[in-house]
């Protein structure tokens, strides 16, 4: 497993709890995004599967736990374009089930021999470096269809004086009412500066102030613009 440096990862229970169930605990690198960004990721799809297994009993999602892990890694997954399980082991995934009732597209690729499954393993073994290079390869094919796509989706936003805008206050992203838009305005732009940088007339203070624009836009307004 791996995790951040939190001291909650550091406490006796937590290494009580790795050592009896057998887990390697590893430490990512400080201020490492991209670590911290597939385990959210991974979080992300682990609790959407208990989310909806689990339901009204919340306090059992523990015993759900297994089945959920057991899901997610089956699961195909369209950047790599194979499962997590066959990155590892470098084969399909069989049910017991399947092989109990001999289920033929399980057992098409079975064999219970033991020396010729032994062979034949190690040939898969010798495969799996071909198989993690093939699913970086289709993971950057996939992060840059993902980046064009959404390029080509952001829209030029040009600032010109006279314009009407709305103001974004980030404040309210910490302390706000479900019911309370972030937005303010219309206020009008008197004079517009190099580098996103615009003077905004607020009438309801009779002043004008100096913002810097973030590139928020707002449908139906030529541009936003948000607190620093």
């Amino acid at each position: 497993m791996i995790s951040d440096h939190g001291t909650h990862f550091y406490d006796e229970q937590f290494t009580k709890v790795m050592l009896k169930y057998g887990v390697t605990h590893r430490l990512a690198t400080a201020y490492h995004p991209q670590t911290s960004g597939l385990v959210e990721v991974s979080n992300r799809g682990l609790k959407r599967i208990l989310k909806r297994t689990v339901g009204e009993n919340r306090a059992y999602w523990s015993d759900k736990l297994d089945d959920a892990l057991w899901a997610f890694h089956t699961t195909f997954k369209t950047p790599f374009r194979c499962t997590s399980y066959k990155l590892v082991y470098g084969k399909a995934c069989h049910l017991p089930i399947e092989l109990e009732h001999k289920a033929y597209s399980a057992l098409k690729h079975v064999n219970f021999d033991l020396l010729t499954a032994c062979n034949h393993h190690k040939v898969q073994l010798n495969k799996l470096n071909e198989l993690h290079d093939q699913a970086y390869e289709n993971s950057l094919i996939y992060k840059e269809k993902t980046k064009r796509l959404h390029d080509f989706k952001i829209k030029d936003c040009v600032l010109n004086i006279s314009d009407r805008v709305l103001l974004f206050n980030s404040r309210l992203n910490i302390f706000s009412g479900k019911l309370k838009t972030r937005w303010s305005g219309p206020f009008t732009i008197t004079q517009v500066f190099p580098y996103g940088t615009v003077e905004l007339s607020l009438s309801e203070w009779s002043q004008t102030q100096t913002l810097l624009w973030r590139g928020h836009t707002k449908d139906g307004c030529p541009g936003s613009l948000k607190l620093p």
